[in-house]
């Protein structure tokens, strides 16, 4: 196996487990960025926090009025848990990097500007990467074969 394709491997895993951590710790609460208390299974919504309190920016206001809704809520956990499956079993991973980059794509409008760069931050690094997955996963379903053994 070439080691590019291998850095692809670990780099589709890496990224499918980032979605579906962030699904279960939001699930259950595990103690990172979301405690017990405040888990959804207690009945905490998981955008509640986030939406309330850490964004800032132009678009304050619209994220703000999202806080807590139940249809954005079941959105967002459906978009990591989908987003997380697809990349982990190399299934729909078209679909589940549109799904991440969407998800990611408004938190980085959630956060405006970034911290620490007038422009970039991780969600933008993290939207080329699933661009970049969902490219080379095309690409390899591409050079299959097309003949038929019989």
């Amino acid at each position: 196996m070439h080691k590019q394709k291998i850095v692809f491997i670990i780099l589709r895993l890496v990224m499918g487990f980032m979605f579906l951590w962030a699904f279960f710790d939001k699930v259950f609460g595990l103690g990172f960025a979301t405690t017990a208390d405040k888990a959804w299974i207690n009945g905490v919504s998981p955008t509640a926090g986030f939406l309330s309190f850490a964004t800032e920016g132009p678009f304050v206001n619209i994220f703000h009025a999202l806080a807590g809704v139940a249809v954005v809520d079941w959105l967002f956990m459906l978009g990591l848990l989908f987003a997380g499956l697809t990349l982990v079993f190399n299934k729909f991973i078209k679909w589940g990097c549109i799904a991440g980059c969407l998800m990611l794509f408004f938190m980085y409008l959630s956060l405006l500007w970034p911290e620490n760069n007038p422009i970039i931050d991780e969600h933008i690094v993290y939207i080329l990467v699933l661009i970049l997955i969902a490219f080379n996963n095309k690409n390899n379903i591409e050079q299959k074969p097309t003949t038929l053994n019989l």
